[in-house]
């Protein structure tokens, strides 16, 4: 049974759905059938809607492998390591919207997937972890391969089950799709004894959801709406917050109508890049520590902030004593727990993004046609100028190599803004970030929260399996490639053809630029040999060629457009591109830790003339 507050984030809700009969492939009806619980957890999985399960064997699930093998309609895809199914399974539902599902054994096969299973739960994906475990009878006594998985990821799940019986599989499967991906969405583990997968039930799909403590959340309060919209008309600097509840809660429309009928400045945090267009001109960029410093400076000096879905994570407030000092808050999110949790809201508003983006638009409306007392005529002034004297750019290089924004720049421009980018984490993720714009929702993949280098590579695989017309480009650094590049095999034996940009500074290029400003340029242990005159351990193309994959590498400025081109025309097989980029530059603007976002910089050394300028 679910229990508030076990393993959960408090204030989800889960939206009932009518139960349909699924049949078998002679058309006879699968309730009622007797079968094993490792025949009744895949069908199971059919009848929660899953369509994909990334996985890896093991002896603690072998039970469930072996009708696995004859499902039709579920397709399985063997990963290289268990790590690469749970980010697969992660960019398959970012990609999708539904739920993704990963399978693993017990042991070292479970706690394989813990940081996957963090990643996910920190950027609210909705997805499903299933883990065999071993028999009921040995758990507690270090069996062969046991390990306590729902102990261990009860603090980074949204909530976990341990099945001991074969009768409970189809329950709390459909339970674990439901809690997955309502409310605010999540990851739910599911253990499973060995025992309870061998055993024989009668499999019965379930018509309720049993799960009486899982409430749901209110709808917006018509009074919370009244005053957000007040201040709203109040306010003489206002702007919108956007964070990745936007695009977790579909509610993109809604938002940008909002956006619209307010007229008032907005800014997408790094995980709602994309959740409305680049190009729309109420559009600041992204807040943070390496933010445009339109965003930055917008929020540091308006008068109120409306924030929809995001957390006033640190990387976005900097110090938080000084973020903001003149702004009232309405803070909307579909959690109520994170409202007041950082800052504290003046207006807190519970409920979904749609309901909530709905709700102040038609307050808002209804308000405007009475009256209309605004002028931001003064702000935007200031906001353009910002937005004008303050773009994103960066200075060629000294040491002859290529810029790696430029590089990243032209993979936006050239593939253009139907196509899913998948960073990894350090400097190409912020570059990815900035320098590629952004036009439809859904298109911008990365760890945002844990910040897991090794995600880009799997979850772009996952992310291409989801959504096969569209053109993945995995934007990975080369310290974060080599931690999952193995699913690169993955990727060649299933036809999942992603394409991969591999910026390659020969460095751990993020520890490498705070170590150039913050620890007087002494490199420790940063240096990866990859590239840069090196030995090229290892030669990315070798290895692309190992794997089955297109190798291409690039060195040259002049060669980067032709480079991406033959990269675009290449979709029978993965490609790897190895672009040789300089290892000395550094992503800008910068918010240095532990300091207000006022202090931002454009360069080393350089701040914006506020003063002068406003």
């Amino acid at each position: 049974m679910f229990r508030p507050g076990h393993g959960s984030r408090g204030g989800d809700h889960p939206q009932c759905t009518a139960t349909t009969t699924v049949r078998d492939d002679e058309g006879v009806p699968m309730n009622g059938q007797q079968m094993t619980g490792a025949k009744a957890l895949v069908e199971s999985l059919k009848h929660a809607g899953a369509e994909v399960v990334f996985g890896l064997p093991g002896g603690a699930i072998l039970p469930t492998y072996d009708p696995l093998m004859d499902a039709e309609g579920l397709r399985h895809v063997l990963v290289r390591h268990e790590q690469g199914a749970g980010h697969a399974a992660s960019g398959y539902a970012h990609a999708t919207g539904k739920v993704g599902v990963c399978l693993a054994t017990s042991g070292p096969g479970a706690t394989n997937l813990i940081t996957a299973i963090a990643d996910a739960q920190m950027d609210s994906i909705p997805m499903v972890a299933i883990t065999g475990q071993v028999g009921s009878a040995f758990i507690g006594t270090d069996a062969f391969q046991e390990a306590d998985i729902v102990g261990m990821t009860m603090p980074i799940t949204k909530h976990n089950f341990l099945v001991k019986n074969a009768d409970d599989i189809p329950l709390v499967i459909k339970q674990a799709f439901h809690i997955a991906s309502t409310g605010r969405p999540g990851v739910v583990l599911v253990d499973v004894t060995k025992d309870a997968q061998q055993a024989m039930t009668d499999f019965v799909w379930p018509e309720g959801l049993g799960l009486p403590g899982y409430r749901p959340t209110p709808r917006p309060h018509s009074k919370q709406i009244r005053e957000a919209v007040s201040l709203l008309l109040e306010a003489k600097r206002p702007v919108f917050l956007l964070g990745g509840g936007v695009l977790r809660g579909r509610a993109t429309e809604e938002v940008g109508e909002l956006i619209e009928v307010s007229g008032a400045p907005f800014v997408t945090t790094l995980m709602a890049r994309g959740a409305l267009p680049d190009s729309h001109p109420s559009h600041l960029g992204m807040p943070g520590m390496h933010g445009t410093v339109s965003a930055v400076s917008a929020l540091q000096r308006s008068d109120l902030i409306v924030n929809i879905g995001a957390r006033f994570d640190d990387r976005v407030t900097g110090v938080l004593e000084s973020f903001a000092p003149s702004a009232k808050i309405v803070h909307a999110d579909i959690d109520p727990a994170e409202i007041s949790k950082n800052r504290t809201a003046d207006v807190p508003i519970v409920g979904e993004a749609a309901e909530v983006a709905r709700a102040l638009t038609g307050e808002l409306r209804e308000r405007l046609a009475a009256a209309d007392t605004r002028d931001y005529a003064t702000w935007w002034n200031t906001l353009r100028m910002l937005r004008d004297n303050y773009p994103l750019g960066w200075t060629e290089t000294e040491d002859g190599f290529t810029a790696p924004q430029k590089v990243i720049s032209r993979i936006g421009e050239i593939s253009g803004p139907d196509s899913i980018f998948v960073a990894g984490v350090g400097q190409h993720q912020m570059w990815s970030a900035q320098f590629i714009k952004y036009e439809n929702p859904y298109t911008w993949l990365n760890s945002g929260g844990l910040g897991t280098m090794g995600y880009s590579v799997p979850a772009a695989m996952g992310a291409k399996v989801g959504q096969p017309d569209k053109v993945v480009w995995s934007i990975d650094g080369d310290g974060c490639f080599q931690m999952t590049n193995q699913e690169l095999a993955t990727c060649v034996i299933n036809d999942i053809p992603i394409k991969v940009a591999i910026i390659n500074n020969s460095s751990l290029g993020m520890v490498r630029q705070w170590q150039n400003l913050f620890y007087d340029q002494r490199y420790s242990h940063t240096d990866l040999n990859t590239g840069h005159g090196s030995r090229r351990v290892p030669d990315f193309l070798k290895l692309a060629d190992a794997y089955g994959c297109a190798g291409l590498r690039c060195e040259r400025d002049e060669d980067i457009d032709a480079t991406i081109a033959q990269a675009m025309e290449i979709n029978d097989r993965p490609v790897v591109v190895d672009f040789t980029v300089s290892a000395d530059a550094m992503v800008w603007p910068m918010v240095p830790s532990g300091v207000s976002n006022d202090e931002i910089q454009i360069a080393q050394g350089m701040s914006p003339e506020w003063e002068r300028d406003i």
